[in-house]
């Protein structure tokens, strides 16, 4: 009783607790607090409490040296994530093109490969892990940096409710905690702490993802970061865990051989005829719209339409924001 009685009152003080209160005050409380009835109030709302004591509570984050005393949990079904590889995507909000595209291509791969994606629902590199994930029909969590039953950003309120149907949304935080800068660093330690690895996709120098990715290190927990453009803000943070050793991600494999998945077989078929492999040949060397690819291959509007939708079921490249770009293969 003691677990949920401390989460509900640091909702109602503003206090950030992961022990057992130990004053007159928290006691005071905790003898009028009413655990069933407030259980029941969670259940009727849709959502539910898992202690920190609990068969329940993921090992992983209990493993953590500050775990949460548990966690509110928005979600359809129950989740067993103790025999499941579980892997975090994180990076900016104010992710590029290029950024929101590796996130979604690989947690679309890892989730196609039986892997658990973790992100924390903000805007930019988490929404694309998070959608990458769904739409392979894998398995998605959103952690929270406020009450459970808040969605923020608030224009992600759909993104959250699809995360819901097959996967979870989390917090260390109750029903009507408002979101406010201090809890989203606290929060990042709850990302790291279920993942077994942490992916930085893009980041700047003084990125929330590489506070995820420090306390990731100091759980003893891999740590992997995707290169990029040496003249790129977004690449700085990326490019300087890669200089102190993180794994560096060139394609899906990568992450699959920390995870100890196996590595499928290529997703690019072995032959494609001269149209097609012609136009995967000039998206590979850089993302292109249809225009510009018309213009590169000599090929007219309606043929470059054609075989840039068969790519696509292929698998081959995928499009955004009216640029297509070749996925990346496994190896």
């Amino acid at each position: 009783m003691s677990e949920l009685a401390t989460a509900v009152f640091a909702a109602r003080t503003g206090d950030h607790l992961v022990e057992i209160p130990r004053n007159k005050r928290f006691e005071s409380f905790r003898r009028s607090f009413d655990e069933a009835s407030y259980r029941r109030a969670l259940a009727v709302r849709g959502y539910s409490w898992i202690a920190r004591s609990d068969v329940g509570y993921p090992s992983r984050l209990r493993a953590i040296h500050d775990p949460p005393p548990g966690l509110f949990v928005r979600a359809s079904r129950e989740l067993d994530l103790a025999d499941r590889p579980v892997a975090a995507i994180v990076g900016a909000r104010a992710c590029s093109q290029y950024g929101a595209s590796v996130a979604q291509t690989l947690a679309r791969e890892l989730a196609g490969a039986g892997a658990v994606v973790v992100s924390g629902l903000a805007r930019g590199v988490d929404a694309a892990a998070h959608r990458g994930a769904l739409n392979a029909g894998g398995t998605t969590i959103a952690v929270l940096g406020c009450g459970i039953d808040r969605d923020y950003p608030r224009a992600h309120a759909a993104l959250a409710a699809e995360i819901a149907e097959s996967g979870w949304i989390v917090s260390e935080y109750a029903p009507g905690v408002e979101p406010a800068p201090w809890r989203f660093p606290a929060r990042n330690r709850i990302v790291a702490g279920l993942a077994d690895a942490t992916i930085v996709v893009e980041a700047r120098e003084r990125s929330g993802a590489l506070i995820t990715a420090d306390l990731a290190l100091d759980e003893g927990r891999e740590v992997l970061a995707v290169p990029g453009e040496i003249t790129s803000q977004l690449s700085r943070g990326t490019n300087h865990l890669l200089r102190l050793g993180a794994t560096p991600v060139t394609c899906t494999a990568d992450v699959l051989r920390v995870l100890g998945l196996p590595t499928a077989a290529a997703r690019v078929p072995a032959a494609l005829d001269g149209r097609l492999a012609e136009i995967r040949a000039v998206v590979a060397d850089a993302p292109a719209d249809a225009d510009e690819i018309v213009r590169r291959t000599g090929l007219d509007a309606a043929q470059v339409a054609a075989a840039l939708a068969e790519l696509e079921l292929l698998g081959v490249v995928a499009q955004a924001e009216g640029r297509y770009r070749e996925v990346m293969a496994q190896t």
